[in-house]
C-alpha cells in the first residue's frame, strides 16, 4: 500500500479517523528509529492513551512494535517471525517499483517468479501519479543486464501473473519459431523463468491441450475477466513439464566436465539448469548431466564460469570448444 507524503498532519486537532490513523503511525513506525510516546501523540494528533491502544491494535494485526521503558524510551517495529503488510511513500513505492521492473523484463539468473508477482501487486495499487512516474523513469533509463536471452516488457510479465494468480483466462498473440503469427486463448498455469528465457505454461483452450509459451514471442496479453478452474498439470510441476518440452523439442547432449575450483563456486556461476557438479576434492569438481541445448550456448556458459576445465563428452562440444579457442587466440593477434 502507499501514501501520499503531501498531506501529514504534524499535530493538534482530533484525528478520528481509526484506520488512516493506523497507517500513518505505522509509516511512522517503519522508520528506522525509536518514536517516544510524546511525540508520536504529537504527530498524531491524538491523546497518549489513544497511542497506546493503536500500538496494540498493530500488535494484533501482526506487527511486533516493541516498547521500551525509561525517560528516553518509546516504540519501534522490530523483526518479527513473519511478513507483515508495509506501508510505503511515493518515493519508496516508485523505486521499488523501478528496481522490480528492470530485472523482471530480462531473464536475469537469480531473477525468480516471486519478482514478477511482487511487481503484479505493487502496479496494481499504484496511483496513476506514481505509475506515470514509473514509467518515465523507465524510458529515460538504460540497464546494464547480464542476462543473454531477450528482453521482454515488464507489463507483459505482470499480466501473465496476475491471470495464473487469479485463475483468469488470458489471450494474447503469438509468433512461433518459423515466425507464423497466431492468437491464443489460455487457461495460465505459472510462469518459469529458466536464466536464459521466460515460459509460460498454459492450458490452449481452442487446440484443448496443455502448452509452453516464450514469453518474448508474446504480444498484446489480454486479461479477459472469464474465470477458470484451476485443470491438472501433466507434470509434477510447472518447471518439470518446461524441462520435458525443451526435450522434446531439441537436441540433447550428456555432458561431462571437470572445473578446477570448488562445486560451490561453479554451481554459483553455471545455471541451474546444467545440474549440479559433483565434488572431487577441495579444489575441482565434476559436473555430468543431460541438458536440451545448443553447443554453442553451452560453451560459452563454461567459458564464464571462470576458471580452468576440460571437457569429457560429448565430442561435438570439444570440438567446439577447440575451434572456439583457436578463433580467440587468432582474434587476440597471438
Amino acid at each position: 500500500m502507499t501514501k501520499n507524503t503531501t498531506s501529514r498532519p504534524t499535530g493538534g486537532g482530533s484525528n478520528t479517523d481509526t484506520p488512516a490513523r493506523l497507517l500513518q503511525l505505522l509509516s511512522l513506525l517503519q522508520t528506522p528509529r525509536e518514536w517516544p510516546g510524546g511525540e508520536l501523540s504529537e504527530r498524531l494528533g491524538v491523546s497518549r492513551r489513544t497511542v497506546r491502544r493503536d500500538i496494540d491494535r498493530l500488535r494484533d494485526l501482526g506487527y511486533p512494535v516493541q516498547a521500551s521503558q525509561g525517560a528516553t524510551g518509546g516504540y519501534r517495529l522490530v523483526a518479527g517471525k513473519a511478513m507483515p503488510p508495509l506501508v510505503l511513500d511515493d518515493e519508496e513505492a516508485v523505486a521499488i517499483a523501478v528496481g522490480l521492473r528492470a530485472g523482471a523484463g530480462h531473464a536475469v539468473e537469480g531473477v525468480e517468479e516471486a519478482s514478477v508477482r511482487a511487481l503484479a501487486k505493487l502496479e496494481q495499487v499504484l496511483p496513476s501519479r506514481l505509475r506515470h512516474r514509473v514509467s518515465n523513469l523507465q524510458i529515460a533509463t538504460t540497464p546494464l543486464t547480464s542476462g543473454d536471452g531477450a528482453s521482454i516488457a515488464p507489463e507483459t510479465l505482470t499480466v501473465m501473473a496476475s491471470t495464473a494468480a487469479g485463475q483468469e483466462r488470458l489471450r494474447f498473440a503469438y509468433r512461433a519459431g518459423d515466425g507464423t503469427e497466431s492468437r491464443r486463448l489460455t487457461e495460465p498455469y505459472r510462469l518459469v523463468s529458466t536464466g536464459r528465457r521466460w515460459y509460460l505454461v498454459a492450458y490452449d483452450i481452442d487446440r484443448e491441450d496443455w502448452r509452453t509459451f516464450r514469453v518474448d514471442r508474446v504480444s498484446s496479453p489480454f486479461a479477459t475477466g472469464a474465470r477458470f478452474a484451476p485443470r491438472e498439470l501433466p507434470a509434477g510441476d510447472a518447471a518439470e513439464y518446461i524441462r520435458q518440452s525443451m526435450w522434446r523439442g531439441q537436441q540433447s547432449y550428456a555432458i561431462d566436465v571437470t572445473f578446477a575450483a570448488p562445486a560451490e563456486y561453479i554451481a554459483a556461476r553455471l545455471p541451474a539448469a546444467l545440474g549440479t557438479p559433483e565434488r572431487i576434492s577441495d579444489t575441482s569438481c565434476r559436473l555430468r548431466s543431460t541438458v536440451p541445448d545448443s553447443i554453442e550456448w553451452l560453451a560459452v556458459r563454461l567459458a564464464l564460469a571462470d576458471c580452468d576445465f576440460r571437457a569429457h563428452e560429448p565430442p561435438e562440444l570439444v570440438q567446439y570448444l577447440r575451434d572456439l579457442g583457436a578463433r580467440l587466440t587468432r582474434a587476440s593477434g597471438t
